[in-house]
């Protein structure tokens, strides 16, 4: 775990995946951040955010999102906006899904996956999820507010085998330190 500290507290979360071949379904990948209140760190989210949404005060949104992998380099990115993010909250967790609509399909179906954690230049977490091959969905990363009101960053990769609705469910209830 580190501290982030005091400084700008804007993440951006970026994802990358091949294309499938031209023959068969396109993979489908997404994003997803949920946010904990201080009354409930590891219960329900509050919110969640995914490609087809964003948070209800704008800290936390999708700036490019990709439903086949095309293009280059890392295809999706949420952006978060920590340091304006409301005190009720305590903590955020962000993960990553595979939309399982045309079947199972698990990060060791999906070639040459990433995913890269960044505040400004500087880069936090690089992961090829290849510890969690054999999962549907997994968290990534999540942020602890600490006494200060300043943000812990902690590395949770963790796999999970669900879709992406109950993963939501799901990922906030990581294991606790």
């Amino acid at each position: 775990m580190s501290s982030v500290g005091k400084g700008p507290e804007k993440f951006d979360v970026r994802l990358r995946w091949d294309p499938n071949a031209w023959d068969q379904p396109p993979h489908h990948l997404d994003i997803i951040a949920t946010t904990y209140s201080v009354d409930d760190p590891y219960g329900r989210p509050v919110y969640v955010v995914h490609f087809d949404s964003r948070s209800p005060d704008g800290t936390i949104n999708m700036s490019r999102n990709s439903q086949t992998g095309q293009g280059f380099g890392y295809v999706e990115e949420m952006t978060l906006e920590l340091a304006r993010l409301a005190p009720s909250f305590a903590r955020v967790v962000v993960g990553v899904a595979i939309h399982q609509n045309t079947g199972p399909k698990t990060f060791g179906d999906v070639s040459n996956t990433g995913v890269l954690v960044v505040e400004g230049y500087k880069e936090l977490l690089s992961d090829d999820f290849s510890q969690v091959a054999g999962s549907t969905a997994a968290t990534v990363v999540e942020f602890i507010r600490d006494s200060s009101g300043g943000w812990e960053f902690r590395e949770a990769i963790r796999g999970f085998d669900s879709d992406p609705v109950a993963f939501t469910a799901e990922m906030g209830n990581a294991r606790r330190p």
